[in-house]
């Protein structure tokens, strides 16, 4: 099948190199380098997603989990629900399930990076792009970037009068809606207002208690609204947002795998479970945020000034085993053999302040030598309950303050060739306090990139990159409540080199990019979930690690009526510590070597959670009909083999996965409203996303089908 959907694009270009057409597609303009600049000259491997490719994701009430496969090279998955999810780029991530987690991918929403795994998962409403800039991005993004970065953009208020609401009414009393309203409010300022509903309805029933309709709901609401003052030199923007969701946790399925087989048994039912625990597995949340920022224009230089605050709290609990009854408990036990009974609640309260300052000039011709530093600081404070059930809850409080100077420039060598670095020193500082524990750690690095952009026409460039990241240490608390000590893990640093083109092809009517990457990770952090028959979480370095693979994506306008997109993403990686051995399931089949004590040797197994390949289909197909058009919309995504945890095993790994979604409708000549019947996993595909080895072979899965009805109407 990839080397089929690779010939097909192949093929695709060789059909349409003959013809030439009047439209064109629109240009692609992205800040992966805190300026909008056409993607041709940014010498790094990045992809914006906006529009109905964007917009059909969200269908039917999905978060920031949609975007897995979606965009070459990232994957996104959460044991915790829609909080809490986790990113990985080229394969790169971590599977850190913990409150105070980080990860290799920053998330900048709206210039604010949300380094928390709570403040990651904001609904994604009003939006105007998502760009993910694949690779280190150590000299203007900083720390845990190793990876690369996923920028949220929002729509900004305007001047003209703007305003547009969407209802979404499907299958699981599923009600959406989405709606924004813009415009002047004074002489040089706008006002804009962003709101969100997203609910379904409780479908799965609890097989063990005999209750009907007691889980699987979300009720999830977000609004933002945003200030403008914009001067002739000076620009003030004010943006304050808040979420509220009162929903449910992961739902954990007992003995879903059999042993020797990875695929769902017999006692996997989407709509049923068998909890004896973990109150059906409510999870809530409440989170706002502010941040101004500031930008003044002087004698062809901006300081900018970008100020923020965020915070979040609740809680997320759960059946952990996700059976009823125990080995070590009279009474029935099921589905299959449950080793121990598992529940757990895990709470959160999150505070975070960031401040940047950063001055650049502006770009004195078209190719003219550009420059910016800047000046960062964090200070984060996460208060983490964990509940076991068995024992009386245990409160970590972590701490980090970090600050960082940087600065980039772009230096033309010719007309055609520009040289474009970086650097940032980092300065690092966490702490962790418990009962019985006080740890501290600091760590200082410098990271930066080296590349050189080349345009061979207008309408092509290619590129070399070198770049360098930093993964800030980290400390994980949430074996305390378990009886265990914290680990930790020193830092993380990256050294990634990738080569790549970009073209616009057909007079506009195409666009084709591609890039070839290798990384080599020292002091890779990993994380041991699970294994051994405990319930613990633990941090660590392995030596090294490793990763290559390429990177395809197209676009293109074919005839009158009909736009493809396709993307291709291969990544191989490889953990390299001989020594390295973590605890395995109770009762699965490890493929790894073991020691006399039963841990599992993992030098040479893949990262976790990084599929071998994703490809992604979209094509929109549309055509008059009356006062304005029909069309119809339809996007495919597959992820290739993906090993779940540190070990290997016959069970716990998918392969092929695969979603479908689409739709189908009519929309006004004037662009005023639309109206379409939608799909999301039109097939119903019942794809694992993860695993609890603690107990038995249990896992979780996607989110179900949902089909529904969709108005939009756009007010000028």
């Amino acid at each position: 099948m990839i080397r089929s959907a690779v010939r097909l694009l192949t093929l695709a270009l060789i059909v349409l190199a003959p013809f030439s057409y009047a439209d064109t597609l629109e240009e692609i303009i992205v800040t992966a380098q805190k300026r909008e600049q056409n993607t041709r000259d940014v010498p790094i491997s990045v992809t914006s997603t906006a529009g109905r490719q964007l917009d059909s994701l969200f269908n039917g009430g999905a978060d920031i989990r949609a975007l897995a496969n979606r965009i070459p090279g990232l994957y996104v998955e959460s044991s915790n629900g829609r909080v809490a999810p986790r990113f990985y780029i080229r394969g790169l991530g971590n599977i850190d399930f913990d409150v105070a987690a980080s990860q290799p991918v920053s998330v900048v929403m709206d210039d604010v990076v949300m380094e928390n795994v709570i403040l990651k998962s904001f609904p994604i409403f009003d939006q105007d792009r998502i760009e993910v800039s694949r690779g280190p991005q150590g000299s203007l993004f900083g720390r845990n970037t190793t990876a690369g970065v996923v920028k949220l953009v929002s729509r900004k208020p305007t001047m003209e009068n703007d305003a547009y609401i969407s209802l979404d009414v499907g299958n699981l009393d599923t009600v959406n809606f989405e709606g924004a309203i813009s415009g002047a409010i004074a002489d040089n300022v706008a006002a804009r207002v962003s709101v969100l509903s997203q609910n379904r309805g409780e479908y799965i029933n609890n097989a063990f208690t005999g209750e009907s309709g007691v889980t699987g709901d979300i009720q999830e609401s977000a609004v933002r609204g945003q200030i403008l003052y914009q001067g002739v030199d000076l620009s003030v923007l004010v943006n304050v947002h808040a979420r509220s969701l009162d929903g449910t946790a992961s739902i954990f399925r007992a003995n879903t795998l059999t042993a020797g087989s990875n695929e769902l048994n017999e006692n996997f039912d989407r709509d049923v479970v068998f909890f004896d625990a973990g109150a059906n597995n409510p999870q809530e949340y409440d989170a706002n945020g502010g941040s101004l920022t500031i930008a003044y224009n002087y004698e062809g230089m901006t300081l900018t000034s970008i100020t923020a605050f965020e915070s979040a709290d609740g809680y997320s609990r759960g059946d952990i085993d996700g059976g009823y009854g125990s080995s070590s408990l009279p009474g029935p036990m099921g589905p299959g053999f449950i080793l121990f009974d598992a529940e757990s609640e895990d709470r959160a309260d999150v505070e975070q302040f960031t401040q940047e300052f950063r001055l650049a000039n502006d770009a004195s011709a078209e190719y003219g030598f550009d420059w910016q530093v800047g000046l960062f600081y964090f200070d984060a404070d996460v208060s983490a309950v964990t509940n076991p059930f068995f024992a009386p809850p245990t409160t970590v409080e972590h701490s980090n303050q970090a600050w960082a100077i940087f600065g980039q420039a772009t230096i033309p060598l010719s007309d055609q060739i520009d040289l474009i670095g970086g650097l940032r020193y980092s300065d690092d500082e966490k702490s962790l306090v418990a009962p019985g524990y006080n740890i501290d750690l600091a760590d200082d690095q410098v990271s930066g990139d080296l590349a050189l952009n080349f345009r061979l026409t207008d309408n092509t460039s290619i590129y070399a990159r070198y770049a360098n990241g930093f993964k800030a240490p980290t400390i994980q608390g949430r074996d305390i409540a378990f009886g265990a000590p914290p680990s930790t893990a020193t830092s993380e640093t990256s050294d990634a080199f990738e080569i790549g083109f970009k073209q616009r092809l057909f007079n506009g009517r195409g666009e084709l990019s591609g890039a070839a990457y290798a990384y080599l990770v020292h002091d890779l952090q990993l994380t041991a979930v699970g294994g051994s028959g405990t319930n613990t979480i633990s941090i660590l370095n392995a030596k090294r690690g490793r990763g290559d693979g390429i990177e395809l994506e197209g676009r293109f306008l074919i005839g009158d009526n009909f736009e493809l997109s396709a993307s291709y993403a291969t990544s191989e990686t490889e953990i390299r510590d001989g020594p390295l051995r973590v605890g395995v399931c109770v009762s699965c089949t490890v493929l790894d070597g073991q020691d006399v004590n039963g841990f599992a040797f993992i030098d040479g197994n893949p990262f976790p959670n990084a599929p071998e390949y994703t490809l992604n289909v979209t094509g929109e197909l549309f055509f008059p009909m009356g006062s304005g058009e029909v069309f119809a919309y339809i996007d495919y995504a597959q992820q290739g083999k993906t090993n779940i945890f540190l070990y290997e095993s016959a069970e716990f790994f998918t392969d092929d996965q695969y979603e479908l979604g689409a739709q189908l409708g009519y929309r006004a000549a004037s662009g005023a409203w639309e109206a379409y019947v939608f799909g999301r996993n039109i097939t119903d595909q019942e794809n694992i996303q993860g695993g609890l080895d603690i107990s038995n072979n249990a896992t979780f899965v996607n989110e179900p089908r949902i089909m529904g009805v969709t108005f939009t109407s756009q007010f000028f």
